[in-house]
């Protein structure tokens, strides 16, 4: 079986519009087989823009459905593993990674904007679990992530990235749009759980009870203590099954796939001039007054 790890990746990829969002040829390559990706009624998808919680949401989705069922795969078997990506990454290798899933029910994630779902998702009434960061915090950990990660464009000096992102250049295109399309998708869509990052940072018991009751779970008080605290982000840097360290595609020279996992880190990064271009720009593109995402706690 192939594995992420034998894919000999020649240089960064080249950044392209497809379908009006900006892509690299990991995520389009295999457009038409995600296309006619065959959910199963009890599929589970993950969806987020990238460096949102991602990982967080499938480890505590992975407790959750497999933790005592199946206890060896938290010490065997990767994350990424476990919950694969649905687009990623080269001609007949994602499908068959979800496929080869051995569970029921299988958890899936993507980066796809909302539009770009496959529809059977949406005809087997699968449940959806989108997770939002703010704006100004997702910036900052994607332009780490960028530096680090093979499989991403280039991502420039942080002042380059900057306005790039704002563009929406970046791989799966307009944090905006992206967190707009979802927002709007749950609004006539039961089977979306919309949920914030901050929220998870804030309270993660709080949030993993929510999840429950969206996914009909009934974890004993017990096993929910030892999930929310399994999931601490500490633990999660700490643990090889987490924290992407045995992924070959990343440059942990460069950085950690799981940096910080706060809540504020931005004004690590930001000028105060930033910091007014970008509230200027966000307030032109983020109209809808329901979805409200907060910066700080």
């Amino acid at each position: 079986h192939l594995q992420i790890q034998d894919l000999i990746l020649p240089s960064r990829p080249e950044l392209f519009d497809f379908r009006g969002v900006s892509m690299t040829h990991f995520f389009t390559d295999n457009w038409e087989n995600v296309q006619n990706f065959k959910a199963r009624p009890d599929d589970v998808l993950i969806a987020t823009y990238p460096k949102a919680g991602t990982t967080w949401v499938s480890y505590i989705l992975d407790l959750l459905y497999f933790g005592q069922t199946s206890p060896e795969r938290q010490t065997s078997v990767p994350i990424y593993e476990r919950v694969p990506f649905l687009e990623l990454i080269v001609p007949k290798f994602v499908p068959d990674q979800v496929e080869r899933l051995p569970t029921s029910p299988r958890l899936i994630k993507t980066h796809f904007p909302v539009q770009f779902v496959p529809k059977s998702f949406w005809e087997q009434n699968c449940k959806i679990i989108y997770v939002a960061r703010n704006a100004k915090d997702n910036m900052v950990s994607y332009f780490h992530f960028d530096s680090m990660a093979m499989i991403e464009p280039d991502p420039g000096d942080w002042n380059n990235y900057f306005q790039r992102f704002m563009q929406g250049k970046v791989v799966t295109g307009s944090w905006y749009d992206h967190v707009n399309g979802w927002w709007k998708k749950k609004q006539t869509s039961p089977n979306v759980h919309y949920m914030f990052y901050e929220d998870l940072v804030e309270d993660t018991g709080r949030e993993i009870d929510k999840l429950c009751s969206f996914l009909g779970l009934s974890p004993s008080e017990d096993e929910r203590k030892r999930i929310t605290g399994g999931v601490q982000f500490d633990k999660m840097k700490k643990n090889n099954m987490t924290n992407y360290s045995t992924h070959a595609r990343m440059d942990f020279k460069t950085g950690s796939f799981m940096r910080k996992g706060r809540v504020g880190d931005w004004k690590n990064h930001f000028t105060v001039a930033q910091n007014e271009e970008f509230d200027e720009d966000y307030k032109k593109k983020m109209k809808d007054p329901t979805l409200q995402l907060r910066t700080d706690l």
